[in-house]
């Protein structure tokens, strides 16, 4: 039998940050909490990236997950954007580090493909899986639902299931080579 295990995930933005906690055992997943953490736009980068710091430590002291799962950096046009993106990401790594709890990390593709079933899902469809695999009352909102979704993919992986999604996905893709050789 498996033993419940609690998994915080996180979908790192320096405006919003995105957090979902959900309860893993065996293959049932249930819903405990989510929410953004918001920076103002108008405080100094240092303390933008600090509120997301704090307020991950207090989510952390709170529930007391488990494991942590953070989103993976993309790497956007606007390389600005990106380095912000990865700050903020650093911040709330860096939270569940110093309160001793192990990280890991998965691509948006990753996550996508593990809740709807590919990676070029639309985020309204992920809200809508994440309702669904949670039994949701409501549609969470976006940076939440991304949140819960890491978290989700991170329950899949350890019951093998990012595995067995993995090896889909590339299976996927040989026969989407061997239509374009035919």
């Amino acid at each position: 039998m498996t033993l419940p295990r609690l998994i915080l995930g996180i979908d790192p933005g320096l405006r919003v940050t995105g957090f979902g906690l959900i309860q893993s055992s065996g293959s049932k997943l249930s819903y405990v909490a989510s929410g953004c953490i918001r920076s103002d736009a108008d405080e100094t980068l240092p303390m933008r990236l600090r509120t997301i710091a704090t307020d991950i430590q207090s989510i952390i002291a709170h529930h007391k997950p488990d494991d942590v799962v953070v989103e993976k950096v993309f790497v956007n046009v606007n390389p600005q954007s990106t380095l912000l993106l990865g700050q903020a990401r650093g911040a709330a790594i860096t939270a569940a580090v110093l309160c001793d709890v192990p990280v890991f990390e998965y691509t948006a593709l990753q996550v996508k493909q593990s809740v709807v079933g590919h990676g070029k899902a639309a985020k309204e469809q992920v809200q809508e899986m994440v309702k669904r695999l949670l039994k949701l009352a409501a549609t969470p909102q976006a940076d939440a639902a991304d949140a819960l979704a890491t978290a989700i993919t991170h329950a899949h992986a350890r019951q093998g299931l990012g595995a067995i999604a993995t090896e889909l996905l590339s299976s996927q893709k040989v026969r989407q080579r061997a239509g374009r050789l035919i």
